[in-house]
């Protein structure tokens, strides 16, 4: 299997554990802060959304080889800064009070979106780090690495804390 491959199958695998985590849980489950945070599970799936957008307006401009045309946020807002807090703050404001069917299945259809934009791509575009201007001297296969990173950290915080707080997953 070639890069590309192993890539989108981690990914896959991925989104197959968080379908299960949160299949496992109840709508009230899913409401429950996150303590010592505010944010809930519902929140933490709206924030990698929110990002996992941008991942897509990338693969979305290579596919159709143009410029990203990324989702909009405030102008003052700095995607690309090295603290992203009030970034993550304008998306919980924004986006928490939406019901859980919509955050769960615009999640899941970008996810698999992610998939199908990826999956059409050459190996060779998404590992040469000169093909698209627009990413600067990186390899737009690094968007792909930092969304699953990113998807994984939050995996692993959630099921801690699930863990944490007497559950032995997401069926407690």
């Amino acid at each position: 299997m070639d890069m590309k491959g192993h890539i989108l199958a981690a990914m896959d695998e991925q989104f197959t554990r968080w379908e299960e985590l949160l299949a496992g849980m109840s709508e009230t489950q899913l409401a429950v802060p996150l303590s010592p945070s505010a944010w809930t599970t519902k929140d933490v799936l709206t924030h990698v959304w929110a990002w996992q957008q941008r991942t897509n307006a990338r693969l979305t401009a290579a596919v159709l080889d143009r410029e990203p045309e990324f989702p909009k946020w405030p102008a003052e807002l700095d995607p690309n800064a090295e603290d992203v807090d009030q970034v993550n703050d304008w998306i919980y404001k924004t986006y928490r009070e939406r019901p859980w069917p919509e955050t769960h299945q615009d999640w899941k259809a970008g996810y698999l979106y992610l998939l199908n934009q990826a999956g059409q791509m050459a190996e060779k575009d998404l590992m040469d780090d000169n093909r698209y201007k627009w990413m600067q001297g990186y390899p737009l296969v690094l968007t792909l690495l930092a969304t699953y990173d990113h998807h994984q950290e939050h995996y692993e915080k959630l099921l801690a804390w699930l863990q944490g707080h007497g559950s032995d997953g997401p069926h407690a």
